[in-house]
């Protein structure tokens, strides 16, 4: 399939930076974001944050910023760790009350692995109790150093209440783009992500995709993971509809046979027969994987049961909104099994 999509690739031209707000649960990441969206999204259209679309962009004097929306709980980080691919730039939203948490800690720990610069972002700098100092010094221990301190990452003080700091932290994040030098091919056939899909009731399967190179049209026959469609209508993320989408830009995909994996790459196919036949092909390994792997366990079990006396199980239905977080719930779910119970997903969706 690589063949058919590699085939035409324009020139590669400057691209906005896609960034992932990461950061400890109640540090006011979701706050943070709400203010930039507010502020640099057209007032008239915002319109409140309902859609749960899990990624948006911004345009800023400087240029163009493409956000994506990453739940904030230690439970999400199979979403969390593949999400880090999709970005470039992390921001590190720190408490100035608070300090660094443990899931601060993990947030750096997967900016590292995928070699992503952190900007710091020392939110609630407006409280009486902020220190900043305290925020740097413990950031420092975990081998994030200020600019100031001869190291990599910029560190920006900011209220997500009183909007102090907004603009400087947007003008770092761009900054860290031009010193990146991020390019993709524009006329091309599209690549990219599957941020998150759902079945949604009226429309079928819905995915929210990030275009990482080329141009996704509608009418385009795409292949995501183990399904496959062409793109019926594609939505930005204020549920208005476009015609095209380029690279760095988020957009929600209706017409894909089934719901993809939040994670799955996909890409512009010139053939709808041959998408079709690679995804029944991949749907098919998957199936049979996932076949040997339970077939496997249950003679493992029996061994075991036979060996330890009974052990019980706990089964699991998990039903989710959104493909990322019942991924997430559900490898934390499984980390709770013991060697007297053990925690078996009977089936997640």
């Amino acid at each position: 399939a690589e063949q058919d999509a590699g085939q035409a690739e324009g020139e590669s031209l400057p691209r906005a930076p896609v960034v992932t707000v990461m950061g400890h649960v109640d540090h006011g990441k979701t706050s943070l974001l709400d203010y930039i969206r507010r502020a640099k999204v057209a007032s008239g259209e915002a319109g409140g944050i309902t859609q749960h679309i899990g990624a948006y962009h911004v345009q800023t004097e400087r240029g163009m910023i493409s956000f994506l929306d990453t739940p904030g709980h230690e439970a999400f980080t199979a979403m969390r760790a593949r999400g880090a691919q999709a970005t470039d730039i992390v921001i590190l939203v720190v408490a100035a009350d608070d300090g660094v948490m443990p899931q601060t800690k993990e947030a750096i720990k997967h900016a590292k692995a995928a070699g992503v610069p952190i900007v710091v972002a020392i939110n609630k700098i407006d409280k009486p109790d902020a220190n900043a100092d305290r925020v740097k010094n413990e950031l420092v221990a975990e081998e994030v150093v200020p600019e100031e301190f001869g190291g990599e990452s910029p560190f920006v003080p900011v209220s997500a209440k009183t909007g102090e700091g907004i603009d400087a932290l947007l003008e770092q994040v761009l900054l860290q783009a031009e010193v990146l030098e991020l390019k993709a091919p524009v006329d091309a056939m599209a690549k990219g992500l599957v941020i998150e899909a759902q079945l949604d009731k009226g429309r079928g399967p819905v995915a929210t995709v990030l275009v990482q190179s080329g141009t996704l049209k509608a009418g385009d026959v795409v292949l995501a993971g183990q399904t496959y469609g062409r793109v019926r209508a594609m939505l930005d993320e204020n549920g208005k509809p476009i015609k095209t989408a380029g690279p760095s830009i988020p957009v929600e995909i209706q017409g894909l046979t089934e719901v993809p994996q939040a994670g799955d790459e996909f890409m512009v196919m010139t053939d709808e027969r041959r998408a079709r036949e690679i995804a029944t092909y991949r749907a098919g390994k998957f199936r049979n994987t996932k076949l040997a792997k339970q077939q496997a366990s249950k003679l493992e079990n029996m061994f075991t049961d036979i060996t330890a006396g009974e052990v019980k199980m706990v089964p699991i239905i998990i039903k989710a909104d959104v493909q990322g977080s019942q991924e997430a719930l559900g490898q934390s779910l499984l980390k709770l099994s013991t060697d007297e119970v053990k925690v078996q997903l009977v089936y997640s969706a």
